[in-house]
């Protein structure tokens, strides 16, 4: 009898606190998970966590940052932070990510409760920490979802998605909220979405 091959996938998902991305997961689950049982993906949740507006130098954490530092830090930002300050920064910082990985992860459970998933949290600028991690993970795709920004505001922010799509080497599945979607949560908004998606990884 001929050896059945399971197919192994790392698909990874960036995901945010905008709908647009969490409606993007859903679509995934939705899909492009698979459901053969022959299959063994890996759903990865990736959240880029913004980095801290403070100058890098520990010293500026105890209140004894230099003088260059502080300087720079008021010609860049405008503003120094205290201690107290800093430390409220990370606990929303940390709240935020984990109110998202959660929301994240409970869709998984409820809409593909046997696939398996393993989160990351990294810090930087979303651009460079999807592209890196979609590397080092070796992910075979990337899911993500589209802001929809308009051409200025894009031309400004610059578009996160279309970046990734030129610089990470996997395949870049980008995921588009309709507009007449109202709930980003709703699973059979998401499967009327493509009746062949399954067909596209």
């Amino acid at each position: 009898m001929a050896e059945v091959t399971v197919k192994e996938r790392r698909i990874l998902v960036a995901v945010d606190e905008g709908e647009e991305s969490m409606y993007a997961l859903s679509w995934c689950l939705n899909n492009v998970i698979s459901n053969d049982k022959n299959s063994k993906d890996t759903l990865i949740l990736l959240y880029a966590k913004p980095p801290r507006t403070v100058c890098p130098n520990q010293a500026s954490l105890d209140g004894t940052a230099t003088t260059t530092c502080r300087r720079e830090l008021y010609q860049q930002e405008g503003y120094l932070f205290s201690n107290d300050i800093v430390a409220s920064m990370e606990r929303y910082g940390k709240q935020v990510a984990d109110c998202v990985i959660g929301k994240a992860k409970k869709m998984c459970k409820d809409l593909h409760h046997d696939v398996k998933v393993e989160t990351r949290v990294e810090s930087g600028d979303p651009r460079g920490v999807i592209c890196e991690m979609a590397d080092k993970l070796a992910a075979h795709v990337l899911v993500m979802g589209t802001h929809g920004y308009g051409f200025i505001k894009r031309a400004l922010l610059g578009s996160v998605s279309n970046h990734c799509a030129q610089n990470v080497k996997c395949p870049v599945l980008i995921v588009k909220k309709p507009k007449t979607s109202t709930a980003c949560f709703d699973s059979e908004e998401a499967k009327k979405t493509s009746a062949a998606g399954n067909k596209l990884i």
